[in-house]
């Protein structure tokens, strides 16, 4: 029988305007591969290309499998600048679900933060009106979900930064950073996931 390969997870702060895989269709834009020279590590679930902060990558594919599946129900934490002075009504409708695309979201937490210390921006967002910071978890991840319900309550997103999945997170990385995690991190996180099922 062959050697089972180690179990190997990248904590990696994803910059602004980088795509979330190794290969770019139109072969002009940064991808993963500019920053991890990792072969066979792959990313578990996904950022826009508009948006920053924590991505895991792995080789683990059932680990992957566990983080992405909103069966298990892993929270993400995200700090989601949006366009006006946000209000507690469209802070209340955030935490109890909007409608995108014809479905409920699930419940999240959601709260007003005062604006966070985050590296400069590349491109940098300019506001046309006052903004609010505001601190969301949610326990599942469709496709642009946090634009489409911020813009469903009345407050575009402006920018959206991950900041944990699960116990992880972004400490001591910089934009275009990453680090192995390490055992007693993922030994939390695979706790962490086994309680969410």
């Amino acid at each position: 029988m062959g050697q089972t390969k180690a179990s190997r997870v990248l904590v990696f702060y994803k910059p602004y305007g980088v795509l979330c895989s190794f290969t770019d269709s139109e072969g002009q834009r940064p991808t993963l591969k500019d920053y991890i020279p990792i072969a066979d590590v792959y990313a578990a679930g996904r950022l826009d290309l508009d948006s920053e902060g924590l991505l895991l990558l792995s080789n683990d594919g059932d680990l992957i499998h566990r983080l992405t599946d909103p069966q298990h129900k892993v929270a993400k934490t995200y700090l989601v600048q949006v366009e006006g002075e946000i209000n507690q009504a469209a802070i209340a409708a955030l935490e109890q679900g909007v409608a995108v695309k014809g479905r409920m979201t699930q419940r999240s937490q959601v709260m007003l933060i005062p604006e966070p210390v985050l590296p400069a921006r590349d491109k940098p967002v300019t506001p046309h009106s006052p903004t609010s910071w505001i601190r969301i978890v949610l326990k599942e991840g469709k496709k642009r979900q946090i634009r489409h319900m911020t813009a469903a309550v009345g407050f575009p997103t402006l920018r959206l930064v991950r900041v944990s999945i699960g116990n992880i997170t972004l400490e001591g990385l910089t934009p275009g950073q990453w680090r192995d995690a390490m055992p007693a991190e993922l030994s939390r996180l695979r706790e962490w996931i086994a309680a969410a099922a």
